[in-house]
């Protein structure tokens, strides 16, 4: 049986880049026989039959058309006259299609060649592999020829699993019954606030490998210090919120700490930003939803500047009045519990930046220390870090860091 270039529209010459198959080896119904690239596009050409190759009759750099010879099968399992009246019969109505071995029609439109993205096979076959339409994909090569490299970006655009891509399709999980089918429910709007963080929270979670470290650190110093605070004139408290020393005790641990003030653009290019500002993010809870300004160059203010920003940023969030762009460029990010309650957690990292410090809420406990217990102020401290760049020892190297800038011997009192 003789297997030849099916119609493949306007097109002539096109030329053989690769040849998938080879004499005596058994073929199944689909499965691809060549790949030809027109100067736009290339195509596989798939066999219509089972069988075992007696003979291949091109090669690659031929230049074939519709109806030259490809290769030659014997041990076809259907019967001669059959296959030639399915063959009739497609002809008759799929005139304008080529052959696709991935659908059970096998139809490709005539102009695919001329309309999709030009790609090499390989990268073809690995955008199927992810599932994805290459001719969505645009290209970074000469002519607009995609590359795997094309890809990877595109679904990582796409906030897209690229694991659960590789197995099947993403299957979106539906509910067998409606809600109202057990009882009386009521349909809400989520805040615009939400939904707009949301997809930021699931690139987030899908592309970055999170590990979470959780530790505890002795504020008993830093509290007593806070509390002591009174201003020189009028002897009246000052009020400083403690979330405003973590600020700056977390500014000191990143300047010695670098791969925590950084970014990853592109992992595929092996390159790192390293920032040399520090611009620390603080989750504002409001009622349209988390919002997380940034503090700008807190390594040079005092901690009670920091304090008198927190309130304004703060407002400024809940009454929708932030600026876009405050919400972007940050170091890292704090995000706090401690006024509500809950001790350790996973925060999910705020993309683009590679860790997130969340607090939890502080209490007093009986620690021993040199042969006696005492009562000491702990705060626990949950740091999540991107496993790509952070590894778990630096990660407890830094929470060291932290816990000790926190601890008695923090060298910032004079900064206030």
């Amino acid at each position: 049986m003789e297997i030849k270039v099916p119609d493949i529209g306007d097109f002539k010459d096109v030329e053989v880049i690769e040849v998938l198959v080879a004499t005596g080896q058994k073929i199944k119904k689909n499965d691809p026989l060549i790949t030809i690239e027109s100067d736009k596009s290339s195509v596989e050409i798939p066999s219509i039959f089972d069988g075992k190759i007696k003979a291949v009759k091109t090669k690659i750099g031929d230049k074939v058309s519709e109806g030259d010879l490809i290769l030659i099968l014997e041990n076809v399992t259907k019967e001669k006259k059959e296959i030639e009246e399915n063959l009739k019969i497609e002809n008759e109505t799929k005139k304008d299609d080529l052959i696709n071995p991935t659908v059970d029609k096998k139809s490709i439109d005539q102009n695919k060649l001329k309309n999709s993205s030009s790609a090499s096979p390989k990268a073809r076959k690995f955008a199927r592999e992810l599932g994805v339409d290459i001719n969505q994909v645009t290209g970074s090569e000469k002519d607009g020829r995609v590359v795997e490299y094309d890809i990877k970006k595109f679904v990582s655009s796409k906030s897209k699993n690229i694991d659960k891509l590789n197995k099947s399709k993403n299957i979106k999980l539906k509910n067998e019954f409606e809600h109202s089918d057990f009882g009386e429910v009521e349909i809400k709007e989520i805040p615009r606030v939400k939904k707009l963080a949301s997809t930021y929270l699931v690139n987030s979670w899908t592309n970055i490998p999170h590990v979470t470290n959780h530790d505890e650190a002795d504020i008993t110093e830093m509290e007593s210090f806070r509390n002591s605070l009174t201003d020189l004139y009028t002897g009246e408290k000052i009020k400083i919120t403690p979330l405003a020393f973590i600020i700056k005790a977390l500014a000191v641990s990143l300047k010695k700490f670098p791969n925590f003030n950084s970014s990853i653009d592109e992992i595929e290019t092996g390159k790192m930003t390293l920032k040399r500002y520090y611009h620390i993010g603080v989750a504002v809870d409001t009622p349209n939803g988390l919002m997380v300004p940034k503090l700008r160059n807190v390594n040079s203010k005092k901690i009670s500047i920091i304090g008198n920003e927190l309130k304004e940023i703060s407002e400024l969030c809940r009454n929708l009045k932030i600026s876009k762009k405050e919400l972007f460029g940050g170091s890292m990010t704090i995000t706090s519990l401690g006024g509500i309650g809950g001790s350790f957690f996973t925060p999910i990292i705020n993309y683009p930046e590679v860790a997130i410090l969340g607090i939890g809420r502080s209490q007093k406990k009986q620690i021993y220390i040199d042969g006696k217990f005492e009562t000491r102020v702990i705060l626990p401290l949950s740091l999540s870090y991107d496993h790509r760049i952070i590894d778990g020892a630096e990660a407890a190297r830094f929470n060291n860091e932290l816990k000790e800038n926190l601890g008695k011997n923090f060298a910032y009192k004079l900064a206030v």
